[in-house]
């Protein structure tokens, strides 16, 4: 009996150990990575959230005057973020925070409401660790693949302006706008996938984010 209680201690420890949390070797990576090239005594600023944060490739060469963290993890969601926000926002000290959460949650029909509720506790682990600290909201973006869910990403992005209108440390991205001519959605600033920026796309992402760098 005793024999038989220890195979099964076993097993559910095996199982247990087999059983990871989502975006874990990803994050790992991310850590490993900035582990050889983040200098802590330089300002630091962040940018992290789900893939069309992951696939800026060259969003540090974009900014070259500041010490820049992609620790976007593509797939991610909001609850995400929050779960890993020590090892991907809070490690680094940073003086300023762009987020970009939101698009997959509301693809995964999670209402705009519950997204809010996690980036609130996201930008609340922010401020408790350094009140100065910046925090800017990346609208949530048109895009091909998911043109049919625009309404609703329409109202997330009013519950960012209201967020965001609650606190002067508080600001948000309008990338929506520049990747629309008029209502039409602009089509070729996106890959094959239709979900995801080319560099066309991410060109435009610069003329807004930039105005929020300094």
């Amino acid at each position: 009996m005793r024999y038989f209680f220890l195979v099964l201690l076993f097993i559910g420890g095996l199982a247990l150990a087999q059983d990871k949390v989502p975006f874990q070797d990803e994050v790992a990576d991310i850590q490993k990575k900035y582990d050889t090239i983040w200098d802590a005594t330089k300002e630091t600023i962040v940018f992290t959230g789900s893939s069309s944060v992951r696939l800026w490739k060259n969003l540090e060469e974009e900014f070259p005057e500041h010490q820049i963290v992609n620790s976007g993890f593509g797939g991610s969601q909001a609850h995400n973020l929050l779960y890993f926000s020590e090892e991907l926002i809070l490690r680094f000290k940073p003086k300023k925070v762009f987020i970009y959460e939101g698009d997959n949650d509301i693809s995964a029909k999670k209402k705009p409401r519950e997204v809010i509720e996690d980036i609130q506790k996201i930008i609340a682990k922010i401020k408790q660790q350094d009140k100065s600290t910046e925090v800017v909201l990346i609208a949530a973006k048109p895009s091909i693949a998911r043109w049919r869910l625009r309404h609703k990403y329409k109202r997330l992005n009013k519950k960012f302006r209201r967020l965001v209108a609650l606190d002067d440390s508080l600001d948000f991205a309008n990338v929506w706008d520049v990747m629309l001519n008029g209502r039409k959605l602009k089509k070729d600033i996106f890959i094959e996938d239709g979900l995801h920026m080319n560099a066309k796309g991410y060109a435009l992402w610069y003329t807004v984010i930039n105005e929020y760098i300094n």
